[in-house]
């Protein structure tokens, strides 16, 4: 089967290559042969090759044909092999290929690793398509440049692994493809969890470490600047879904909201301009900030959408290395300036940028792609190049200069997994030859048998150090520290496009700060001068709690002031906290200030009035008692029982000195002393009324000498009235002291910021009682006095007790309902002031008449003066009025 399987291949070749000659005549007209550097730049080769004793296979995505309409794919069945011109070059990947061919000339010059063998290569370009992508796979395996399933056609072919990774989808496709031949497949793109399934590809290895802790350090950073509203666009794939989950897992616990979830289409087919209507939903976000995460023809589509919808004013945050959005910014001058790229930290390959900055195309005269670059951007070619001489260089030409719109010397995560890629193939290779050795004869070893299935185990246990000084294994079982670089891309107005580190994110780190950025040199998308926000609802502010809105994300909701005792310090509280007694809150209710203690006191405004008004109305009543005194033999002191006027104006002028016991801070005396007063000094004072009512009644109805009307009022019956309602209250007020005494209390909510010091009745049923016993004396005088107000007489004061005692039921009426509505100092206020009010009814009401009768109209109390008004009024009333006492 050897033997046919080799003469169909020499068949096969000598087809191929008479094809190849009808093709490349047809390609290459002789009027565009004379023209080098046109020819040069229309040139495309299957390969570049350079032989050595072992060879890797390299594939990456150079370029892409134009590959979209239906006719051409179609057609592609009966030609595969037509003449194509690439649609599109991807410079940038071309540092991937530099670092390939670095890696190796290290390897090769190092004596300690595979010595006296060399590493040689193939490389072969990536095609991002479907129906593309097992063609450079199969030329690879085939040892041709022709397509040539399951045929071997260079005998002396020794390619012992492929270093490929574009994009997951490609490397399962030709994964499946080498896992026929257990050749060794070393990935350098993003970790993919579909890949790592070793029952499925058993034969792959992915460089690039997983990525479980990306989704934390992008809620770490969404974090740090305030971002609780963002957008994400992810590809529709399980890596997109897997991350999505991950990422939302996070953000729930974080509380980041998710405005919109747009899954990008998972494709390898390149999207033209009519499959960007995705793009026109992006720009009206309600989210200043969108998290970008997908696979590379997901992402093409983003690119080129970026062509036609300008998107700014938005903050992208990418994960990992997106050369194709990120590097390839000519047409897209804005739409991801200021956003932030998350990769895997990495450390500079020593050497490196030297030999970027000293390589030229001469260096590799089989690689027409380097001799393109090269022609392409600097319109030359130096000697020994594929293209050869073309105009003259420079001579500091070096990819140093290249122009802005790629970056070829700032170390990409690709290259740096393709570097690391190239090692741990050595290594094992390196392990592998010292076993033969061990084993074998150095005749065998001379034969360079080595073949590539038995490179797995030695794969899998690879671990070295590289030259950056970080630690390399292939095997994902180890329990390694992430650390992602954080970089801000920066595209100036000339295209050039540059990723500035400004952080890093360390999943475990031993100080408990994973994220460092500095802020200084950030620069921010077009629209924004500072810090973007992108939040549903503006902050909460301390004094404010947030309420959330039925229906709609945590992160919506709207602030209410807390409410009256409470206080919020923190931002975007959920709860209000209710500040002690002892405190109150702030205007802004953001803190709790410490109360002012306060009373009704002698300094107080309204202290002072009540005060004067109590020591004023004292002096009037001492007056008034001292005019009676005076004239205690006048008719009018007479008439009136001048016994009981004398107790009633004491008892006036204690009432209205107890009102200062209601003034000042109060103290356990005073609040026992002020009720007692109260209570005692009013039960006297009304029951005096009281008995100069009955007094009143009874004289005028004992008009005959012998009835018992007169003997009640000769004996002085009616003065034992005071005595008795005297014991009955000091009974009341004993039970009331007996059981709950009144006693100091604080009143820390009446007032805004002050604590009022004042007197709790203690016993509200005997305060009740007490003011119950009062009301009904006085209720008691006012009914005698009303039916007697119409007695006839010169100095009936039967009326004035009737306007007193209506006086007094009035103020306590209304006391009761405006005492029980105020609060603080109006409280005190309103009790001393309806003591003074009725203390003051009673006595102007029954003493002022009479003491202007005495000091006014001194004529109407004399004897003669009484004949002479008697006289008159049966003069005028010809006796029509009754008979009368004249005094009593």
């Amino acid at each position: 089967m050897v033997h046919r399987a080799l003469l169909n291949c020499d068949e096969i070749m000598e087809a191929g290559k008479k094809k190849k000659k009808e093709r490349h005549k047809h390609v290459f007209p002789k009027s565009i042969r004379m023209e080098g550097d046109r020819n040069c730049l229309r040139y495309l080769k299957p390969s570049v090759q350079r032989e050595a004793d072992l060879m890797l296979g390299g594939f990456f995505p150079l370029y892409y044909m134009e590959q979209e309409t239906s006719l051409i794919r179609l057609a592609y069945l009966w030609e595969p092999y037509r003449s194509e011109v690439p649609h599109r070059w991807f410079w940038k990947h071309y540092q991937h290929v530099l670092a390939f061919y670095f890696a190796i000339e290290e390897i090769n010059r190092d004596p300690q690793l595979l010595p006296n063998l060399t590493l040689g290569f193939q490389l072969y370009n990536a095609f991002p398509s479907d129906h593309r992508t097992l063609e450079t796979a199969l030329m690879w395996l085939s040892g041709n440049n022709e397509v040539l399933p399951n045929y071997k056609c260079k005998t002396a072919h020794r390619s012992v692994a492929a270093i490929a990774g574009t994009s997951p989808a490609f490397s399962a496709q030709i994964g499946a493809l080498l896992e026929l031949y257990k050749t060794p497949q070393v990935t350098y793109g993003p970790f993919d969890p579909m890949l790592s399934d070793k029952d499925q590809f058993p034969s792959l290895y992915q460089m690039a470490p997983e990525d479980s802790s990306l989704a934390r350090a992008m809620v770490s950073l969404l974090l740090h600047f305030g971002w609780t509203w963002v957008a994400i666009f992810i590809s529709d794939d399980f890596k997109g879904e897997r991350f999505l989950h991950s990422l939302k897992t996070e953000m729930v616990r974080k509380d980041i909201c998710v405005a919109l979830t747009e899954r990008l289409p998972a494709t390898k087919i390149l999207y033209g301009s009519s499959d960007i209507n995705f793009m026109s939903r992006m720009g009206v976000s309600s989210a200043n900030v969108h998290i970008l995460h997908g696979e590379v023809g997901s992402l093409i589509t983003v690119d080129l959408a970026a062509e036609f919808f300008l998107t700014t004013g938005k903050v992208w945050i990418m994960a990992a290395k997106w050369d194709i959005v990120v590097y390839e910014m000519k047409h897209m001058l804005h739409s991801f300036h200021g956003s932030f790229v998350l990769s895997h930290h990495k450390g500079e390959i020593p050497g490196f940028r030297h030999f970027l900055k000293t390589v030229d195309p001469s260096q590799y005269p089989e690689d027409f792609f380097f001799s393109k670059l090269w022609l392409h951007h600097f319109a030359c070619s130096p000697a020994g190049s594929s293209c050869g001489k073309i105009g003259k260089c420079l001579p500091n030409t070096s990819l140093e200069s290249v122009p802005g719109d790629i970056d070829i010397m700032t170390l990409s995560d690709s290259s740096y997994f393709i570097y690391n890629a190239v090692y741990a193939v050595a290594h094992g290779l390196h392990k592998m030859l010292l076993e033969k050795i061990a084993k074998e004869s150095p005749d065998d070893v001379d034969k360079m048998r080595l073949p590539p299935w038995q490179l797995h185990p030695l794969l899998k246990e690879t671990k070295f150090i590289n030259s950056a000084g970080q630690h390399i294994s292939l095997d994902k079982k180890g329990n390694q520290m992430a650390q992602y670089g954080i970089q801000n891309a920066v595209n100036f107005p000339a295209g050039l496009g540059l990723l500035v580190k400004v952080g890093e994110f360390v999943s475990r780190s031993p100080l408990l700060q994973e994220l460092v950025i500095n802020e200084e040199i950030i620069e921010w998308p077009m629209g924004f001068t500072q810090t973007p926000q992108s939040v549903c609802s503006q902050s909460c502010g301390p004094g404010f709690r947030r309420i959330p809105q039925e229906g709609r994300p945590v992160c919506c909701f709207i602030c209410v002031l807390c409410p009256e005792r409470h206080i919020s310090n923190d931002t975007d509280a959920e709860q209000c906290t209710q500040c002690p007694p002892h405190e109150y809150p702030n205007p802004e209710r953001s803190r709790c200030l410490p109360k002012v203690v306060a009373f009704l006191a002698y300094e107080d405004p309204l202290g002072t009035a009540l005060a004067c008004a109590a020591l004023g109305f004292s002096a009037l009543t001492a007056g008034v008692l001292g005019v009676f005194v005076k004239h205690r033999d006048s008719a009018i002191v007479k008439a009136n029982n001048r016994a009981l006027s004398y107790v009633l104006l004491v008892s006036l002028a204690f009432c209205f000195l107890c009102s200062l016991l209601f003034i000042g801070r109060p103290n356990m005396a005073t609040c026992i002393l002020q009720q007692i007063t109260f209570g005692v000094g009013f039960t006297v004072a009304v029951s005096t009324v009281l008995a100069k009512t009955v007094t009143v009644v009874l004289a005028f109805k004992a008009t005959g000498p012998g009835r018992r009307m007169r003997q009640l009022l000769v004996s002085g019956a009616p003065n034992f009235i005071i005595p008795i309602c005297f014991l009955i209250q000091v009974m009341l007020c004993a039970i009331w002291l007996g059981t709950s005494p009144p006693f100091i209390d604080t009143d820390a909510y009446s007032e805004h910021g002050h604590i009022f010091i004042l007197c709790n009745k203690g016993s509200v049923t005997a305060f009740y009682c007490v003011l119950g016993f009062l009301g009904s004396l006085a209720l008691g005088s006012f009914t005698v006095a009303f039916l007697a107000r119409n007695l006839p007489d010169t100095f009936n004061e039967a009326k004035f007790l009737t306007f007193s005692s209506l006086l007094f039921c009035s103020v306590w009426v209304t006391f009761l309902p405006v005492y029980h509505s105020s609060k603080g100092k109006a409280m005190v206020a309103v009790e001393v002031f309806s003591i003074l009010a009725s203390s003051a009814g009673l006595l102007g009401c029954i003493f002022a008449p009479k003491c202007y009768i005495i000091l006014i109209r001194p004529e109407k109390n004399s004897l003669k003066g009484l004949k002479d008004r008697k006289s008159s009024k049966r003069n005028s009333h010809k006796g029509l009025s009754p008979k009368s006492p004249s005094n009593f």
